[in-house]
């Protein structure tokens, strides 16, 4: 059969690209569930049921006194938001397509664009979920209001730009050890959910007990989030710099360990 193939110009193989990413991010989002509308609400369950679960631990425990000043529901969700979108990121980018999976065998298709749209499927769920919980308070509780919303946003994406650096690392560990992969993933998850600093803020901590927290890039944003969700927290022992620098170092071992791996994998590694 005769292929004719066409120049594209840059622009138009950019619109190709970014087509192709919009159609397989749609696929992401809809391959748990056929019906979309049934798997945000059930994103939105999760993220709900961790908030209520978050609620009775704290009251549990007795650390609700030391919470910020001002609504406990945004204190809770600046916290749980950040640890969803990092983590779900995390999970969907080591889980996309690798090089040797059957939807690379589809001409257009790459793993760039499968790790492009698995991040952003990902992002478009809890961004949605995150709107749909704060409208949903503040129409039958009480009115939500956040001290600076725009780089509060901003630290939530870099909370999911930092899960997709760790996830493209995973992604290109898993064809060599699949194994070990999930088990070090499911490590640290577990780890991150008192890591990541969601119960409490860094400025009640003690310095030894700062010192258990303070790697942790994602501590640092979810106390940096606060200070700016809250007019009267101001984050005195974490920063911005140290979770950029080190997502993109991250993001740099990733890509060289995709590009490594996407050259020397091979399909008959699983057979």
């Amino acid at each position: 059969m005769f292929y004719r193939q066409t120049r594209k110009t840059p622009v138009m193989a950019a619109l190709e690209i970014l087509e192709l990413i919009y159609h397989s991010t749609v696929r992401n989002v809809r391959q748990g569930h056929g019906n979309a509308v049934y798997g945000l609400l059930l994103n939105v369950f999760q993220t709900a049921l961790l908030l209520l679960v978050f609620y009775f631990v704290m009251t549990l425990i007795g650390m609700r006194g030391t919470a910020i000043r001002g609504s406990y529901f945004l204190y809770m969700l600046s916290g749980i938001a950040v640890f969803m979108a990092h983590t779900k990121t995390m999970a969907a980018v080591a889980g996309a397509g690798a090089s040797t999976s059957a939807m690379q065998l589809h001409g257009p298709m790459t793993t760039a664009v499968a790790i492009a749209s698995a991040a952003l499927g990902a992002l478009y769920l809890q961004i949605v979920t995150l709107v749909v919980l704060i409208y949903g308070y503040d129409v039958m509780f009480e009115r939500v209001t956040i001290d600076r919303p725009i780089p509060a946003l901003g630290l939530v994406l870099l909370g999911w730009f930092y899960g997709l650096a760790l996830g493209l690392v995973l992604l290109a560990l898993r064809p060599w050890a699949p194994r070990g992969v999930a088990i070090l993933q499911a490590i640290y998850m577990r780890a991150s959910m008192f890591a990541s600093g969601k119960m409490f803020v860094a400025n009640s901590l003690s310095f030894t007990m700062l010192q258990f927290f303070d790697w942790n890039p994602l501590f640092h944003i979810i106390d940096q989030v606060r200070g700016f969700v809250f007019i009267n927290y101001n984050p005195h022992h974490t920063n911005i710099p140290y979770p950029v620098w080190v997502t993109l170092v991250v993001l740099t071992i990733g890509l060289m360990g995709e590009f490594y791996t996407r050259r020397r994998a091979s399909a008959s590694w699983n057979k």
